[in-house]
């Protein structure tokens, strides 16, 4: 059953090596998410797992002690999702992950094991929410870490530069993470939020599907877009 989520942004401008100069940019975004891992501790979970945006290498289960890196972002830092073995796990985490990892580190996060889920941002909803339910139903008490970020097409600077209709989708974003409603979450548009690059849609989608009748009280702890890209933290307990 899930007992708490914590939904954070997932850009490798979080981790302070990688933003460099412009890592003072972020901190309260920083701060905001490591408060919601703070909510995950709280709830005293059997198991948290972490989701997190993915490409096709990168989809699929990660088990404890998998490794990333911010290597491609010019950075060289490894991180561990939790505590590592003599044998860490060939594969390595994709950058949604990576970032989860970081947080979990910085965090020192030791409350409960950790695994790792890449989620394809292609997933239709349909497939999301069972995904969301095997997992909450997996462990008598699961917390989810979320990872993913809303458009990036909120400004002509933006990744993928303006489209009018990001910012009413942020809102709508904004308001289901920050009240818990699953149903809200569920009737996200995936072709509009393929469209505006929102790369959270899909593991938000798998987060409803974990709480379906978990009854959990959601705040939103933080929302800004600094660099044209929605960016939310949330906690739900």
């Amino acid at each position: 059953m899930l007992v708490a989520a914590a939904i954070c942004p997932c850009p490798p401008l979080l981790v302070p090596e990688v933003a460099a100069g412009a890592a003072p940019e972020l901190d309260g975004l920083r701060a905001a998410c490591l408060d919601a891992v703070g909510v995950l501790a709280a709830a005293r979970p059997d198991r948290l797992i972490v989701l997190g945006p993915a490409e096709q290498a990168g989809r699929g289960p990660h088990p404890q002690g998998a490794l990333g890196s911010f290597r491609g972002f010019g950075v060289d830092l490894e991180v561990s999702l939790g505590a590592t073995d003599d044998e860490a796990p060939e594969r390595e985490l994709p950058p949604s992950l990576a970032v989860g990892a970081w947080l979990l580190t910085r965090a020192d996060w030791d409350d409960a094991p950790v695994e790792g889920l890449g989620v394809g941002e292609p997933l239709t909803r349909d497939r999301c929410l069972p995904v969301g339910r095997e997992l909450a139903a997996s462990a008598p008490r699961i917390a989810l870490l979320v990872m993913g970020d809303g458009s990036a097409r909120r400004s002509v600077k933006a990744p993928g530069y303006f489209d009018e209709r990001a910012e009413g989708f942020d809102a709508a974003a904004a308001r289901a993470l920050g009240s818990a409603d699953t149903a809200a979450l569920t009737s996200l548009d995936e072709e509009l939020a393929a469209d505006l690059q929102a790369s959270g849609r899909a593991c938000w989608q798998v987060l409803a599907g974990a709480a379906q009748g978990a009854d959990l009280h959601g705040e939103l702890l933080h929302e800004e877009a600094p660099y044209g890209v929605g960016y939310f933290v949330a906690a739900w307990s």
